[in-house]
C-alpha cells in the first residue's frame, strides 16, 4: 500500500443521479479548507449556479465553457465543438501548473456527445503530474477512463422530486 501523502490520484464521479458535480466539489470544498491550489473547469455550463458564487468566495479558480443553449448530442453545432476544444486546451494548459486538484466537470459528457475525442483525454491523462488529484464527472463515462482511474463513484437515480413534477430549487438544484 502507497502511503504517499503527496500522491495525486484519479477520481470518477459519473451514473445517472444528481450529485456527481456536488460530490467533486464537496471534495474541493475540504481541500480548500487545507489550502490546497484548485482550479475547476466546466464543460457545457455557464449557467448561473449557486456553486460558482461559492467557488469564488473560497478561491478557488474557475474556468466555464459552453453556451447557454443546451447541446444536441446526435447533432452538434459548431460552436459546441470549439468551445469544447477551448476547454481540452485550457485543461492541457492547467495541467501545468502547481494545481494540487484539478476538476474536469462534465467532460464525461463531452467525450459521450462527441465533442472531444476520448483519445485526447486519455492523452490528458497520462500526462497528469503525480502529485494532482485529476477529478471527472458526468454520466456515461467511458470505460478507458474507468481503467485508468483510482476511485470511481457510480451515483445512480433512485428518486427525485421532478419525477412528481417538483422544479428544479434555488439553492438545491441549481
Amino acid at each position: 500500500m502507497t502511503k504517499r501523502k503527496d500522491l495525486g490520484l484519479i477520481q470518477i464521479y459519473t451514473g445517472g443521479g444528481k450529485g456527481k458535480t456536488t460530490a467533486a466539489l464537496g471534495l474541493c470544498l475540504r481541500a480548500a479548507g487545507h489550502d490546497f491550489k484548485i482550479a475547476v473547469l466546466q464543460f457545457m455550463k455557464v449557467w448561473d449556479y449557486g456553486e460558482i458564487r461559492s467557488l469564488k468566495k473560497l478561491g478557488i479558480e474557475l474556468f466555464r465553457y459552453g453556451t447557454k443553449d443546451f447541446v444536441d448530442p446526435k447533432n452538434p453545432r459548431p460552436i459546441d465543438l470549439e468551445e469544447a476544444d477551448k476547454a481540452m486546451t485550457k485543461a492541457e494548459e492547467l495541467l501545468a501548473r502547481e494545481y494540487n486538484i484539478l476538476v474536469l466537470d462534465e467532460i464525461n459528457v463531452a467525450i459521450d456527445f462527441n465533442l472531444i475525442p476520448l483519445k485526447r483525454v486519455i492523452d490528458l491523462i497520462d500526462k497528469k503530474p503525480d502529485n494532482l488529484e485529476l477529478i471527472l464527472t458526468g454520466r456515461n463515462c467511458p470505460k478507458e477512463l474507468i481503467e485508468r482511474a483510482d476511485l470511481v463513484s457510480f451515483i445512480d437515480e433512485i428518486k427525485h422530486p421532478y419525477q412528481t413534477g417538483i422544479e428544479a430549487r434555488k439553492g438545491i438544484e441549481f
